[in-house]
């Protein structure tokens, strides 16, 4: 049976990976201060208010 799916197992592996390392990305990116938002908050509508990317919540 698990040999019949191997292809499909190898598949699930390698994108569960790719899914995990990318929001191990995010959320050290979220640790480091760096927004979404690419630093322009200006104009940002998930920033609390204007200024500079990195300070939501922070006083």
């Amino acid at each position: 049976m698990i040999s019949s799916n191997i292809g499909n197992i190898i598949t699930i592996v390698v994108l569960v990976a790719v899914i995990a390392l990318a929001v191990r990305s995010i959320v050290k990116d979220k640790k480091n201060g760096r927004g979404c938002c690419g630093s322009s908050c200006k104009s940002c509508h998930l920033c609390d208010k204007g200024g500079t990317a990195g300070t939501k919540g922070k006083t």
